[in-house]
């Protein structure tokens, strides 16, 4: 009964329908869409270049996990002559290139003996344990916990390798090498370890000889591989400084032999 009222005299009435203003809809549009358009070319910039910074980065650093296992057995058996005898090696320690997507790219292990691979590392690694709780059962102290201390001391071991090569190349001014290359170079350790594992099984006395042999032979491959990714990556070379460091990753791998080769149920020795 309210809607009935009519005008009361001396009180203007408001327009029950204003007028539509054509002009400020087409410039808020426009405006609108000039802002959507762009806030979103911008925000594609963005996103587009972070994620071809993370990729590039993840591809500088970690590559290719499915890269480092194309191997076949010739792969296998001429890596293991190049890790076992380098001074037998005598081609080249460049790997190989080949030109994908418009850059350089590094040929699989398949095609390349230089090319590191994780296949051997993780195969030796497992055969280092393996052989180490056999020692142990022989010498009557097997037990689960010796077995799974012998695991971690093999990881520990494999770690150490990994940041001594990693500090030297950063030390140098070389800290670009992807991280899975440095873990490969770093685990051909138990390739040569077996060795000498085997031997104190078969014959004791051969550990005394096998030990310093593929000490020598693990130095002599690590020194040319190492030199191989200071020459590919460091732009000023400081001869007697890199000689100095490459001379400790050889020495080094005397004590770290003797540690990993000396199987015990001690956390030390």
């Amino acid at each position: 009964m309210y809607n009935n009222v009519g005008a009361q005299p001396g009180v203007p009435r408001p327009p029950t329908n204003p007028q539509p203003n054509p002009f400020g809809n087409a410039f808020y549009g426009a405006g609108s869409g000039l802002i959507r358009g762009g806030l979103g070319a911008y925000g594609e910039k963005i996103l587009g270049s972070s994620s071809e910074y993370v990729q590039s980065n993840i591809s500088r650093y970690f590559s290719d996990p499915q890269y480092y296992f194309q191997v076949n057995d010739q792969y296998v058996r001429n890596k293991l002559k190049v890790v076992l005898l380098p001074f037998l090696h005598r081609g080249h320690w460049t790997r190989i290139t080949e030109p994908v997507g418009g850059r350089l790219s590094y040929k699989p292990p398949i095609y390349d003996i230089n090319a590191p691979d994780l296949y051997i590392p993780f195969m030796a690694f497992g055969t280092y344990v393996v052989l180490a709780g056999l020692s142990l059962g022989l010498q009557g102290k097997f037990s689960p916990e010796a077995l799974n201390w012998l695991f971690v001391k093999g990881l520990l071991g494999w770690f150490l390798q990994v940041m001594l090569l990693k500090v030297t190349l950063l030390s140098l001014g070389s800290g670009e090498a992807p991280l899975l290359d440095i873990m490969a170079y770093a685990g051909y350790t138990f390739t040569g370890m077996c060795l000498p594992v085997l031997g104190r099984i078969i014959w004791r006395y051969s550990y005394y000889f096998l030990m310093p042999w593929t000490c020598l032979c693990m130095g002599v491959f690590l020194v040319k591989t190492m030199k191989r990714v200071l020459f590919a990556e460091v732009r000023s070379y400081d001869s007697s400084r890199h000689h100095y460091l490459l001379l400790f990753i050889a020495l080094a791998q005397f004590p770290l032999f003797t540690w990993l080769g000396n199987i015990s149920v001690n956390w030390l020795f």
